[in-house]
C-alpha cells in the first residue's frame, strides 16, 4: 500500500457515500501507480481495516475489481494483483491502437465530428494532465492522464468503446509503473502533448489530432520496450502508427546475450513550452503536491465501467506452498 513518509502522496479519506465505488476506485489508482505491486495478497478484512469500513463494501469493491480481471481470487488467500508481462502489455496496446484508428477512420468516412460542447472540461484536463507529466510526480499522473482520455473517448460517443479504452489503459498503467517507479526521475520523461490534441479537436482537425494520438502511442511504445529491454519487432502495430504520425519507426535493440534487462533511466525528451507554464519550473514534487490539493486523488474521481469485457490478463501466480 502507499506510505505516508516524506514526499508520499495522503491517501485520500474514505468519505462514507459510495464506499463500494471510492474502495475500488483508490485500490485501482494504487495498482496504477505501482504502490500496489503485482504478486501483492491481501485478503477482505485486511482492506476493510485499512479504509475503516465494515467487511460487506470491502468484499464488494474486490469483487468488482476481479470481475474487471484487475484483481485474482485466490481459494482462501484473499486477492492477488496479477502480473502483466510485455506480451500481456502488447495484447493491451494493440487493442488499444487498433480500435481508435479504426473509429478515426470511420468518423473520416462518415464526415462525423466529435461532440465539442465537451470542449471546456477536456481542456482543463489536459492542462491538469500536461502539468502532472512534466512534474513527475507518477502518483498525480496516472489519475490526471486517465480522466484526461476519458474526456477524449467521450468524444467518440460510444460508451462501450469508452470503457473499453478505459480498461485497457488501466492495465497499460500496472504494466508500466513498476518501471517508471525504478526511474531515478520522471519529470519530462512522459508525454505532454495533451493541449495539442486538444486543440486540434477545436480546430475540427480530426486528421491532425489522429496523427497526435498516433504520436502518443508511438512515443509510449517505444518508451516502454526501451524500458523493459524488448523489441519492438513483436508490435504488430507499430507500422501502423508510425504511417498514421509520419515518421520511421525506430527499433529498440536488445542484446540477444544480455541477462534479463531491468528497468533502466532514459534521456527526458526537452517538452515544449505550454502558454501560462514559467520558464524555470518549480521542483516535481513541488508541483505534485499542489495538484495532489487542488484535484484530490483516487476516491470518487474514477468511476465503475458500465461494461467489462471477459476476459483474463496476467500470467498465473504460482500455487503457495501447502
Amino acid at each position: 500500500m502507499s506510505g505516508t513518509g516524506a514526499g508520499d502522496t495522503p491517501r485520500p479519506v474514505i468519505q462514507r457515500n459510495s464506499l463500494r465505488e471510492q474502495i475500488a476506485g483508490a485500490l485501482r489508482e494504487e495498482m496504477m501507480a505501482g504502490r500496489l505491486a503485482a504478486g501483492r495478497n491481501f485478503t477482505v478484512k485486511e482492506i476493510a481495516d485499512l479504509y475503516g469500513v465494515s467487511a460487506t463494501p470491502a468484499r464488494e469493491a474486490l469483487v468488482d475489481l476481479g470481475a474487471q480481471g484487475l484483481l485474482r481470487a485466490e481459494h482462501h488467500r484473499g486477492f492477488t494483483v496479477p502480473e502483466l508481462c510485455w506480451e500481456d502489455f502488447v495484447e493491451i496496446f494493440e487493442s488499444r491502437v487498433l480500435l481508435t484508428d479504426s473509429y478515426f477512420r470511420q468518423f473520416a468516412t462518415r464526415r462525423a465530428l466529435p461532440d465539442v460542447t465537451r470542449l471546456p472540461s477536456l481542456r482543463r484536463r489536459a492542462d491538469a494532465a500536461v502539468r502532472a507529466a512534466r512534474s513527475g510526480n507518477l502518483d498525480v499522473m496516472v489519475g490526471c492522464d486517465r480522466r484526461f482520455w476519458q474526456e477524449v473517448a467521450a468524444l467518440l460517443g460510444n460508451r462501450r468503446i469508452a470503457d473499453y479504452l478505459d480498461w485497457l489503459r488501466v492495465q497499460s498503467w500496472m504494466f508500466a509503473a513498476p518501471y517508471l517507479r525504478a526511474m531515478p526521475t520522471l519529470a519530462g520523461v512522459c508525454w505532454d502533448r495533451h493541449l495539442d490534441l486538444v486543440e486540434a479537436v477545436a480546430a475540427r482537425d480530426l486528421a491532425g489530432a489522429h496523427r497526435i494520438i498516433s504520436e502518443y502511442n508511438l512515443f509510449t511504445v517505444r518508451l516502454l520496450a526501451g524500458l523493459a529491454g524488448q523489441s519492438l519487432d513483436t508490435v504488430t502495430v507499430v507500422g501502423l502508427l508510425a504511417e498514421t504520425a509520419g515518421t520511421e519507426p525506430l527499433p529498440v535493440p536488445v542484446e540477444p546475450s544480455a541477462p534479463s534487462p531491468q528497468p533502466q533511466p532514459v534521456a527526458a525528451p526537452v517538452p515544449e513550452p505550454v502558454a501560462g507554464w514559467p520558464e524555470r519550473p518549480r521542483r516535481g514534487e513541488e508541483i505534485g503536491r499542489e495538484l495532489g490539493r487542488e484535484l484530490g486523488l483516487g476516491l470518487g474521481l474514477v468511476p465503475q465501467p458500465r461494461w467489462v469485457p471477459s476476459a483474463r490478463f496476467g500470467r498465473r501466480l504460482p500455487e503457495s506452498p501447502a
